[in-house]
């Protein structure tokens, strides 16, 4: 696949940067190329990000992040058994624990909650740092979810980081999740306050939480696209029925044109009648003097 022109490989992260040291300096700008090409797809283009994904991994499928990204790129795909794959592999490659979290998460994409929960209890969660062992606990609430186990989800997210007032990186969707979840078991007035709060804390977006406390208060979006539509699906019926109009009009004066031309042929018939029958009665008038004149010879 082409790579633009502005990429380098030079944007990649510098620890990536060393694990390509082991490859041959063209080899590695390659790899690096098609990484930078995944990292930037892969939130508005995830079959993009996938395909690049692919060419880094068939050119390096010994570097762990290479497998790190082709797994990210999968699990944007909602391609969870390869995710998972890839993702185990690049643990195995680095001994690291922090692909842990989403490789539970996995775990509930591929249908097994209970197995999500059983790596949330496992002794590489206390490996794990502030930020990690968070998102543990959205995906063990998630579990709780998939399982209807509401009460459940709603106790795993509370938690000292739910509670505190410091915005950390994590917040937004911590507080999102609980929301999420007490709205689920009918407590909106909490799921309100909660959507509130992660609207306070979303600084860069990461999360709806606005538009779904605005609805939460009766507020509609209006699509302004199928506005739109809707006025052009209108100004072509107008349009439709101004042909219809004008077509019937020039039927109509077709119609008229033709009653006129009939009307024409009918006087110029007329006239032809009258003088026909004037030059009948002129000749059966010439005819009667001839006889007569021969009547009076024979006399």
């Amino acid at each position: 696949m082409p790579i633009p022109e502005d990429v380098t490989g030079e944007e990649i992260d510098k620890d990536v940067r060393q694990e390509l040291l082991s490859l041959p300096k063209g080899l590695a700008e390659d790899v690096a190329k098609n990484l930078v090409m995944v990292a930037r797809l892969i939130d508005e283009d995830p079959e993009g990000a996938y395909a690049y994904s692919k060419i880094a991994l068939r050119l390096a499928s010994r570097v762990a992040a290479v497998r790190e990204a082709a797994g990210f790129a999968a699990y944007a795909n909602q391609k969870y058994s390869e995710a998972l794959a890839e993702f185990r592999a690049a643990r195995r490659m680095t001994g690291s624990v922090d692909l842990w979290p989403v490789m539970a998460d996995c775990e509930r994409g591929l249908g097994r909650p209970e197995k999500a929960l059983e790596m949330a209890g496992a002794p590489e969660v206390h490996k794990l740092d502030k930020a990690g062992q968070v998102e543990m606990r959205l995906v063990a609430a998630g579990a709780r979810r998939d399982m209807d186990q509401l009460d459940a989800a709603i106790v795993t997210l509370q938690s000292p980081e739910l509670a505190s007032n410091t915005v950390q990186p994590w917040t937004a969707r911590l507080r999102y999740a609980y929301a999420d979840a007490l709205l689920a078991a009918g407590r909106e007035g909490e799921a309100r306050e909660w959507f509130a709060k992660a609207v306070e804390s979303d600084k860069d977006g990461s999360t709806d939480a606005s538009d779904r406390l605005a609805e939460m208060d009766g507020v509609e979006f209006v699509d302004a696209f199928v506005e739109d539509e809707d006025e052009d699906d209108s100004d072509t019926v107008i349009d439709a029925e101004t042909e219809v109009d004008d077509e019937v009009e020039s039927q109509d004066d077709v119609s008229v044109v033709d009653e006129l031309d009939d009307e024409d042929e009918d006087d110029d018939i007329e006239d032809d009648e009258v003088e026909a029958a004037a030059e009948t009665k002129e000749d059966v008038a010439k005819e009667d003097v001839l006889l007569k004149e021969e009547d009076d010879d024979k006399n």
